[in-house]
C-alpha cells in the first residue's frame, strides 16, 4: 500500500513539473514582446549633415537618443552651414541631410542625389540687435526697410558669412532691399555658426539675423533684443532627405531612409511640436510633415 502511495505522489510531482514547464514556455513570448530594443542592423553608423540651428537649439539632443533606441542605428551628427551640408551630400560624404535652404536644396533633389525629400518643420528668422536700436529698425514697415535703415545708419551688422541657410536668407533680404553689403565697414562676416555669430553681435552690440530657436536657446547669455519679426519673408523651412545610395557605394541608404522616416513619423512630429514649450513658453519649431509646401 505504501509503495503504491509513493508511486502516486511521484507521478503527481512529475505532472506538476511538466505543467509548470509548459506555462513557462507559454510566458516566454510575452517577455520578448515587451522588449522595445530595435533589431540589429548591418551598418549601424548613420552620418547626418545638418545646419547648426538644429544642434544649437538642443533639438538634436532630444531626437538622437530616440532615433537610436527605435532603429538600432548610431547617429553621427555633423553640424555645419546648410551650404556645407548640401556639398557633403553632393559628394556622398553624408547619409542624410536636415537643412533649411529650399532653393539650394532643389538642385540636389533634381540631380537625383537627394531622395525621399520631405518637409519636416518650420520656425522663423528674426532680426536682433541692441535694445536701444540705434538704427531704428523696430519702426520699419517691413524687413527690407529694416535692412535699409541699418545700411543708412552704418550700424554694425554681423553676418554668419558661412554659406549656411541663414546666410543665404540674409543675402536674399539685402537683395530685396537693393543693398550690397559686401566690403562695407559696417558689415562683418563671422564665418561661424549661429551660436557664435550671436555671441559676436552681443559683444559688439551689433545687429544680426538668426533663427528664433537658437536665439531663444541662448537668450539668457545675450544682450540682444528681438527688433523685427513676423514678415513672411522671414519664414524658415526645414526639409530632410537621404543621399541616394545608387550614386555612392559608401552611403548607408537604409540608415539614411530610416532617419527620414523617423523625422516625419507622428511620434517625432509630436516631440518637435512640444520642444521648448516647457522652458520658453512656446515651441521652437512647428511640425509640418505631411503638409503641402509652405
Amino acid at each position: 500500500m505504501m509503495k503504491r502511495a509513493s508511486k502516486l505522489i511521484a507521478l503527481l510531482l512529475t505532472l506538476s513539473m511538466l505543467v509548470f514547464a509548459g506555462c513557462a514556455k507559454q510566458e516566454a513570448p510575452k517577455e520578448e514582446a515587451n522588449k522595445e530594443e530595435a533589431k540589429p542592423v548591418a551598418n549601424q553608423d548613420v552620418i547626418l549633415a545638418t545646419t547648426t540651428s538644429t544642434q544649437d537649439s538642443g533639438l538634436l539632443d532630444v531626437l538622437q537618443p530616440e532615433f537610436e533606441k527605435k532603429t538600432g542605428y548610431k547617429l553621427k551628427i555633423i553640424a555645419v552651414g546648410t551650404g556645407a551640408a548640401l556639398k557633403m551630400g553632393e559628394k556622398g560624404e553624408a547619409d542624410v541631410l536636415l537643412v533649411h535652404a529650399p532653393q539650394s536644396e532643389k538642385a540636389l533633389v533634381d540631380s537625383g542625389v537627394g531622395i525621399n525629400y520631405s518637409l519636416v518643420m518650420h520656425n522663423d528668422f528674426i532680426l536682433v540687435g541692441p535694445a536701444d536700436d540705434p538704427a531704428g529698425i523696430k519702426d520699419a514697415t517691413d524687413t527690407a526697410e529694416a535692412m535699409k535703415k541699418i545700411a543708412e545708419k552704418g550700424a554694425l551688422f554681423v553676418s554668419r558669412g558661412d554659406d549656411s541657410g541663414t546666410h543665404k536668407k540674409e543675402l536674399e533680404l539685402w537683395k530685396e532691399a537693393n543693398i550690397d553689403p559686401k566690403g562695407q565697414q559696417w558689415y562683418q562676416e563671422a564665418g561661424s555658426g549661429m551660436g557664435a555669430t550671436l555671441n559676436i553681435a552681443s559683444e559688439k552690440q551689433g545687429y544680426t539675423m538668426t533663427d528664433r530657436a537658437t536665439y531663444l536657446a541662448q537668450k539668457d547669455n545675450l544682450k540682444l533684443a528681438i527688433l523685427k519679426q513676423g514678415d513672411k519673408s522671414l519664414l524658415n523651412i526645414y526639409h530632410v532627405m537621404n543621399v541616394n545610395p545608387e550614386k555612392f557605394d559608401k552611403v548607408n541608404g537604409e540608415g539614411g531612409k530610416a532617419f527620414v522616416d523617423f523625422m516625419i513619423s507622428e511620434e517625432t512630429q509630436e516631440i518637435i511640436g512640444k520642444f521648448g514649450v516647457d522652458k520658453y513658453g512656446e515651441p521652437l519649431f512647428f511640425p509640418d510633415a505631411g503638409k503641402e509646401e509652405l
